[in-house]
């Protein structure tokens, strides 16, 4: 069995404002105060003695192996993405950070914000630029009607309003 993975397409590079701050509060949690306490929990079973068989120990070596692993990516995405914190000059098309509200066929609306791959919360109804909807919705106008092709097939949907 190999261990190779497939390359993932490149996520794309903008983040909010308060979507980097969601990132650094976890980044400084994890560093600052689970990393510490599993380094401790671990050096005491280390202490303990015979470490092939101390369930402590194992898990909080694999604990710490994770912490470092979600640490090392968020730090690299920090230093990569663009905070977008200024509203658009042009607030009659969709861009970054905007609030569509959606109507489909059956006369059911629907409102996404459109946020990057970071900041993905369908249960609040935020959706990524870069998802099938947010690729779509991009650069289109109020009024507009769009067809949305996506893995559960292809949508109409008219462009009832946009927010920022």
């Amino acid at each position: 069995m190999s261990r190779y993975r497939p390359p993932q397409k490149p996520s794309s590079k903008y983040i909010s404002a308060a979507g980097e701050k969601t990132l650094k509060d976890e980044l400084n949690y994890l560093w600052k105060e689970e990393r510490p306490i599993i380094t401790q929990s671990v050096s005491e079973a280390a202490a303990m003695g015979d470490r092939s068989e101390n369930a402590d120990y194992i898990y909080g070596k694999k604990r710490l192996r994770e912490i470092d692993r979600r640490v090392r990516y968020l730090s690299k995405r920090l230093e990569e993405v663009t905070v977008v914190s200024t509203i658009p000059d042009n607030t009659d098309k969709i861009y970054f950070g905007a609030k569509v509200t959606l109507e489909d066929e059956q006369g059911e609306t629907f409102s996404y914000r459109l946020l990057g791959a970071d900041e993905i919360d369908p249960s609040k109804g935020h959706v990524s630029i870069d998802a099938p909807l947010g690729r779509t919705l991009l650069g289109k106008e109020l009024d507009t009607e769009v067809e949305v092709i996506s893995p559960q097939g292809t949508k109409q949907y008219h462009i009832l309003a946009i927010e920022y």
